[in-house]
């Protein structure tokens, strides 16, 4: 039986796959190493969504490509997307998709099922891939030509997966994918909100985060979908919905199927069902077509929704895209709006922690934090750092309730009571 070490770069959804690789191994009776020079095969889950990222998958795979006496396996976005760029790199590996590798790995054995095989959680939490691929064709994205269009498994085959992980220990599910919104749409049904349903229904204590959902696909469902997470405590109060930019031209370029009044639309329907919950949004600065009003549209979008989490990415040409044949902006101009747009986001990310200060929250410990304190995350899926907690006897899985002290602008700080 072969000893793999696998690597993982990227989102949430490409650490699902590599659960579902390492699972279908571990049927096998293969067994994990951490170190790449004991393995027998190594394998690199790859990443690709911007250049910078590129850059350091290639040097990762030189690395690994040098550290591993056997086998080198490559999958993932860019291994899918720009499978020659390894070859042209003078990487000897072989370039798989996801669900090629355990197969090759397995080199044609049976299955055998041995005693660690359950389904993998990492500390208390289960990361639950719900389909994969898209319905989008956005101009400046490599990644679609990784995953495909969507394929969404039926609602009882993932409320099972979520089972087998609360049943092996999970106490916080993540559900991925990269358009959780667009779920079971190729069958023209918008099955997030039954799904969400059913999982929060089975039994344990247990929360639920679900992860990026383009706002096309929750636009056509957001009074039903903020309705669910107002009468499940299990799921966290958390939307990711990625706007990337307030001008609707500048959205037209970029070939997202959304519009400005639409993405404010599904933020007043969850205002409106929700006391307090997080909006989680992305922005993407220096596209080629962004003028200086179009970015001033973004900095007022910001300025208006007030999301609590915020990611800023400068624009970056990816190959085989047709963004890619656009005149750029120039890294100068790009730095200095992801500079403003930085100002503007700390003031009100900062200004939302501020507001915590004071107030009681129950919170779920999932994550070591420095020396003896543990990172956890309340009904919103704000996080919070609790100093001591170990000394106190809290573990991973714990719900404690805290006291808001503090905040570091991006987290907050709580004290037990």
């Amino acid at each position: 039986m072969a000893r793999y070490h696998i690597e993982t770069y990227g989102c949430t959804s490409n650490r699902g796959e590599s659960q579902a690789i390492e699972r279908s191994l571990r049927d096998g009776g293969h067994h994990p190493v951490d170190d790449p020079a004991r393995a027998d095969v190594a394998i690199l889950n790859t990443c690709t969504v911007v250049e910078k990222t590129e850059r350091n998958m290639l040097r990762r795979a030189e690395e690994l490509d040098g550290q591993t006496p056997a086998d080198l396996v490559i999958t993932g976005c860019m291994a899918l997307a720009q499978e020659t760029v390894f070859r042209d790199a003078g990487i000897d590996a072989e370039v798989l998709h996801w669900d090629d590798v355990p197969e090759y790995v397995r080199n044609g054995e049976c299955p055998t099922t041995t005693p660690d095989t359950d389904v993998l959680v990492d500390g208390v939490t289960g990361i639950l891939p719900i389909a994969r691929g898209c319905l989008s064709d956005c101009s400046y994205c490599i990644t679609k030509h990784a995953t495909g269009t969507i394929d969404s498994p039926p609602v009882s085959h993932n409320v099972e997966k979520a089972r087998h992980l609360l049943e092996s220990g999970a106490r916080e599910l993540r559900i991925t994918g990269q358009d959780t919104g667009v779920y079971g749409l190729e069958d023209g049904e918008r099955k997030l909100p039954e799904l969400l349903a059913r999982i929060c229904e089975l039994p344990g204590d247990f929360r639920v985060r679900v992860g990026m959902a383009n706002p096309k696909g929750v636009y056509g469902m957001a009074q039903e979908l903020a309705s669910v997470f107002a009468e499940y405590d299990e799921l966290y109060n958390f939307l990711h919905a990625p706007v990337q930019s307030g001008s609707d031209e500048v959205l037209e370029d970029m070939r997202r199927r959304h519009r400005r009044p639409q993405f404010e639309e599904i933020v007043a329907a969850f205002d409106e069902q929700l006391d307090y919950w997080t909006l989680a949004t992305d922005f993407i600065v220096g596209f080629p077509t962004e003028s200086d009003e179009d970015f001033q549209a973004s900095l007022d979008l910001l300025q208006s929704v007030e999301p609590e989490k915020l990611n800023i990415t400068r624009f970056s040409k990816r190959p085989g895209t047709d963004a890619a044949d656009l005149d750029g902006l120039g890294g100068t101009i790009k730095k200095e709006r992801s500079k403003a747009m930085t100002e503007v986001k700390m003031d009100v990310v900062g200004a939302a922690h501020e507001a915590m200060v004071g107030e009681q929250r129950e919170v779920l410990l999932v994550e070591d934090g420095t020396e003896d304190s543990l990172v956890g995350y309340d009904e919103a899926h704000r996080q919070v750092a609790v100093p001591k907690a170990e000394s106190m006897g809290l573990s991973l899985g714990d719900f404690v309730n805290v006291e808001i002290t503090g905040h570091n602008t991006v987290y907050a700080l709580g004290e037990a009571v």
